[in-house]
């Protein structure tokens, strides 16, 4: 058997740390900084511990709470999701009350109104009399009712036109309570204007003058439908025709015009007299 060769400078024992596997160069300064500087190291080491719990916490939350509670994913979820199933309730509860007051404001269109002769007459008379320029266009049908919109000052559609129609036809009758449509050079126009200048009455007469006027050729046919007269003059108290010239003058004769007169508002002898001067 043949003995090893040694020298001088072989040991004669191996060394404890012959069987372990070399450290590679990479640990060795780590291995080093951690001899020299352990308070770093541990300080490290916690930090790295505290991100791995705030990775894990976040990882949880997102689990438990998802992203959904963004502005942009919940926008993206309203637009999918169906209309009749809210993505959250109370912005559906909201949605719902805007839609019911919306419903509750909207405004409600109803026909126009049709109005009766004698609220036509009523009508067409104070819109003639408010103002001395106001007249019936020349494209109204004299022979079928006048649009409401054309005379009245008010929506003819809302809920409360009629009630409105019946405030106008006691309004025109109280302010024009005696009135007498007729032509100017007529003979029976001017007989009963000269009766009814010698009641004095207050508040005075209104003459409309028909055949004077631009609207002649629609007026005349109008008034002779609603008040079945068949010529001028027509005598309006309180809104009701009359009667032809020799009825008005049994009338007069007999005292029922002047009761007639009274009963419609209009004070006998209450205007103001003309004063005559001597000579």
């Amino acid at each position: 058997m043949a003995l090893p060769h040694t020298s001088s400078r072989t040991p004669l024992r191996p060394h404890p740390t012959s069987h372990h596997r070399p450290t590679s160069s990479l640990s060795l300064p780590f291995t080093v900084l951690t001899g020299l500087h352990p308070k770093r190291t541990r300080n490290r080491t916690a930090l790295l511990a505290l991100l791995a719990l705030i990775s894990v916490s976040a990882y949880l939350f997102c689990i438990h709470y998802p992203v959904s509670i963004f502005p942009a994913y919940r926008l993206r979820r309203a637009e999918s999701a169906p209309t009749e199933q809210p993505v959250f309730p109370h912005d559906g509860t909201r949605n719902l009350h805007t839609a019911a007051a919306r419903k509750k404001h909207k405004p409600v269109t109803q026909p126009p109104i049709a109005l009766s002769p004698a609220q036509e007459l009523a009508a067409v008379s104070g819109f003639l009399a408010s103002l001395p320029q106001n007249v019936i266009p020349p494209s109204v049908d004299p022979t079928r009712p006048i649009d409401p919109e054309l005379v009245l000052d008010f929506d003819t559609h809302g809920r409360q036109a009629m009630e409105e129609v019946t405030r106008v036809v006691a309004d025109v009758w109280a302010r024009n309570p005696v009135l007498l449509y007729g032509k100017l050079y007529s003979p029976p126009t001017r007989e009963l204007k000269a009766l009814l200048s010698e009641m004095n009455l207050r508040p005075p007469p209104l003459f409309i003058d028909v055949d004077t006027r631009d609207d002649s050729a629609v007026l005349a046919p109008m008034l002779a439908r609603l008040t079945a007269a068949a010529d001028l003059p027509v005598l309006l108290v309180a809104g009701e025709p009359v009667g032809t010239l020799a009825q008005i003058r049994t009338l007069h004769a007999s005292g029922e015009l002047r009761r007639l007169v009274t009963a419609s508002g209009a004070v006998v002898g209450g205007g103001k007299r003309r004063k005559h001067h001597k000579k």
